[in-house]
């Protein structure tokens, strides 16, 4: 038959077949993926508009543009965008350097379901992003359910295993500039004058020049901890602001109803920004994320971060992650405790298990009664535990690599995505990034062992070969020897 890719190279023909990443695209279940998440992308009908018509019988009122509509461009194949979010997170990649990188890695492709190798991008950057927005949370959940089930599939790790967990948390930082008081009111002041004039406001003065010149006097004092003078150059900044915004509230009356009411979030912020003081609480840390909370956990080296609070459950033997959930809000670690248990359970439902217990820090006492039946083991607990509760204490530590890698190999050290919503996907999809290197690793050294065990057979096979041998070179003799000494015996 004839066909365009004759003189092509297939995929499958260029890729060592027993590449980690080529064993693994042979082993997940995509069909599966793509018939969970096929839902998620159908076309939806819409209601239509309402307007008037005639006929034969007079005028009536019918209903345009109403249904399933077919226009369009057709959608790109679920699993290619599915293998690209894999690959983002489990090589620490950007929405732009992965699909640069994927047209020119056949690997990669071939983890895709490509059959011949193709040098274009596969898409473009924004549509994983939009992706990425459908999916949702829980269609996030399931690309790392999926991760889990591979494991249990290709032995990697036992079912019975998953029922014990480490579970612990962490900070997932967003993308902002460290927030002083300074730099969000210069920040605020720009912003509200950029709006002011995108909605055609003519501003008396929008103090541009001597906004910039405030903000480097103020690095400027609080480099040499001039702080006195600093608080005059903050003071004043904070008058200009309130001036600004005075000014917009009084002119932007005349606007429609549909700009005032973009407006109006944005200064909302700003006098938040300007009347909060360092003693307040829910404080404004960044004018375009005001999800972010300043959270402390005790680090020398780092004593607050700003972003949102992520709790992590790993399995207590493997260290396969089987639950992340990010808590908005920053609330008290044993608090975080019984929704993340019910989100592990979730995901391993169709195992067929549950966790039964919890092996935790003693930032999670108190909680029994709120999560049972799971057993919870701290080490606030340590004299009334067993022998063997004691040995699954001392594995405790194992969670913090699984952390700093999951920060520093798959993107958890800052997260990029709007809102409290973008919080939730990016903390589940770089679990899953970290699942796609676990299984990884377990493959190559499935691998290794039955490379091994091929060797350690031939070389058995020879051994034994030799040794009948040499048993048959012995036994010719020493048995007419037996039967001359039988037949001449006296």
């Amino acid at each position: 038959m004839a066909t365009d890719d004759f003189f092509r190279a297939r995929l499958d023909g260029m890729v060592d077949p027993q590449h980690p990443l080529a064993v693994l695209a042979r082993r997940l279940p995509w069909s599966q993926i793509e018939t969970s998440l096929a839902p998620l992308f159908a076309r939806k009908a819409r209601l239509g508009k309402s307007r008037d018509d005639a006929d034969m019988f007079g005028p009536t009122l019918v209903v345009a543009a109403g249904g399933v509509s077919r226009a369009g461009r057709p959608r790109l194949p679920i699993r290619l965008m599915v293998a690209l979010l894999y690959l983002k997170h489990a090589f620490n990649e950007s929405d732009e350097s992965l699909v640069e990188r994927w047209s020119e890695n056949v690997v990669w492709q071939l983890f895709s379901g490509m059959e011949y190798y193709q040098s274009k991008l596969p898409c473009d950057a924004t549509q994983i992003g939009r992706f990425r927005r459908v999916l949702g949370e829980a269609g996030v959940e399931q690309l790392l359910k999926t991760t889990i089930e591979a494991a249990v599939a290709m032995k990697a790790v036992k079912s019975v295993e998953l029922e014990r967990v480490i579970v612990d948390s962490t900070v997932q930082e967003k993308a902002i500039a460290h927030p002083t008081d300074s730099r969000l009111l210069e920040v605020a002041r720009a912003k509200i004058a950029q709006l002011a004039k995108r909605a055609g406001l003519q501003l008396k003065k929008t103090h541009e020049r001597e906004g910039r010149t405030l903000r480097r006097r103020a690095g400027g004092y609080a480099h040499a901890k001039q702080f006195k003078r600093l608080r005059q150059v903050v003071r004043r900044q904070r008058t200009i602001l309130g001036v600004l915004l005075r000014e917009v509230q009084r002119k932007m009356t005349t606007l429609a109803q549909a700009v005032q009411d973009q407006l109006k979030p944005w200064l909302q912020r700003a006098e938040q920004i300007r009347s909060q003081r360092p003693q307040d609480k829910n404080k404004l840390y960044a004018l375009h994320a005001p999800e972010v909370e300043c959270i402390g956990k005790g680090k020398a080296r780092k004593p607050y971060e700003f972003g949102v609070k992520v709790s992590l459950a790993v399995a207590h033997k493997s260290g396969l992650i089987v639950g992340a959930r990010s808590f908005p809000g920053n609330p008290f670690d044993g608090h975080t405790l019984a929704a993340q248990l019910e989100q592990t359970g979730v995901l391993l439902q169709d195992i067929g298990v549950a966790p039964k217990v919890a092996v935790v820090d003693l930032g999670y006492r108190g909680v029994d009664k709120e999560i049972a039946p799971v057993e919870l083991i701290h080490r606030g607990k340590y004299k009334s535990l067993n022998k063997e509760q004691r040995r699954w204490l001392k594995r405790r530590q194992a969670i913090e690599p699984t952390i700093g890698h999951t920060k520093h190999d798959h993107r958890m050290d800052r997260c990029w995505l709007k809102g409290s919503e973008g919080d939730a996907l990016h903390a589940v999809l770089c679990a899953a990034g970290f699942n796609i290197r676990w299984l990884m690793r377990a493959l190559w050294r499935q691998l290794q062992a039955g490379g091994l065990r091929h060797i350690s057979l031939v070389l058995f096979a020879l051994w034994a070969g030799l040794m009948v041998g040499a048993m048959a070179l012995l036994g010719g003799p020493m048995a007419h020897q037996k039967a001359w000494r039988h037949q001449f015996a006296p």
